[in-house]
């Protein structure tokens, strides 16, 4: 039995060098990116045990997304399907004034026609929390039909579901993800919104401990994270509203930040700490996760104590 299920759709990333252009690059670095499986990885690696369930293509392209996922220690459970494709996105990085550009090819990935009887539900049924993102549902109208049975598959079997809005305008309207997600969030134990999100697909234009006493009262959640970007983030939990600074970090790949964050917070919470104390344990993994090339947070649990007592040096000998 897994402390934590998730679900969702993990791509290959391909990237090709540092200031290095797709059309012109010779080589391409690969590696697993899915906000499910970052989530998987981080609470794995941070004490909890984890499995990661989707969909993948019988092929090299789709072995190689498990490949690179099982190297983390986590479960990796997945249909295979003659049929679809692997789903990838390219990344390019630049500084100022090009920036960062991100390229996605995942129309017709085998993960968007997953139906739930395909999956093993026994792992939604008997898992402690269930897991999966708004990038789900918005991949495909069968996602979004088999989102809303795995929340309830495991809220019926008594497993926690936890949830994050994770809205991306590419894939959908807001006017869609509103009409989807709002008939989501009562399946929804923990919901994770960044403040971004609700005030552009939930049109909430008051301030963040508003957002979360508003949502909580509204769909009867258990608890209510909101994260803001470089303001910090809280959480309501028990009518109480806890608060939480960020930690400064050198930005080498911001890249999974969000995925890091909700992956320790409920890797902790499933430990058995309090919500303030997975709270500041989320905010240093999402600050470390920031120093780490590629979507996933390779940390450990002795660093992420390092940032919140404060003793982190700049060369560990």
């Amino acid at each position: 039995m897994s402390d934590l299920v998730t679900f969702g759709e993990t791509m290959l990333r391909l990237s090709p060098p540092q200031g290095d252009r797709v059309e012109t690059a010779r080589e391409l670095e690969f590696r697993a990116a899915g906000a499910e499986s970052n989530v998987a990885v981080t609470a794995e690696r941070l004490g909890a045990v984890a499995t990661w369930l989707s969909k993948l293509p019988d092929s090299p392209l789709g072995r190689r997304v498990v490949s690179g996922l099982r190297q983390h220690g986590i479960n990796v459970d997945v249909a295979w399907s003659d049929q679809g494709r692997q789903g990838t996105y390219y990344l390019e990085y630049g500084g100022k004034p090009r920036g960062t550009n991100v390229i996605y090819d995942r129309k017709g990935a085998a993960v968007q026609t997953t139906r739930p009887e395909e999956l093993n539900l026994d792992a939604v049924r008997t898992a402690r929390v269930f897991y999966t993102s708004g990038i789900t549902p918005a991949l495909s109208n069968r996602l979004r039909e088999t989102t809303a049975q795995l929340l309830k598959t495991a809220k019926e079997s008594g497993t926690k579901t936890a949830f994050d809005v994770n809205y991306r305008s590419s894939l959908w309207s807001e006017e869609e993800a509103r009409e989807t997600l709002t008939r989501l969030f009562p399946a929804v134990d923990i919901l994770v919104v960044p403040f971004r999100d609700a005030q552009q697909v939930l049109n909430f234009e008051r301030d963040p401990r508003q957002l979360a006493h508003h949502l909580a009262a509204e769909y009867n959640l258990q608890t209510v994270i909101v994260t803001n970007g470089e303001k910090g983030s809280l959480a309501w939990h028990s009518n109480t509203v806890y608060e939480q600074d960020i930690y400064e970090a050198d930005t080498h790949d911001a890249i999974g930040t969000g995925d890091a964050f909700v992956g320790a917070f409920l890797a902790r919470r499933l430990s058995g700490d309090d919500v303030p104390r997975a709270l500041k344990y989320a905010a240093a993994t999402a600050s470390l996760k920031r120093t780490i090339a590629g979507d996933i947070a390779t940390v450990t649990k002795q660093e992420v104590e390092a940032v919140i007592g404060d003793d982190m040096q700049d060369i560990s000998r």
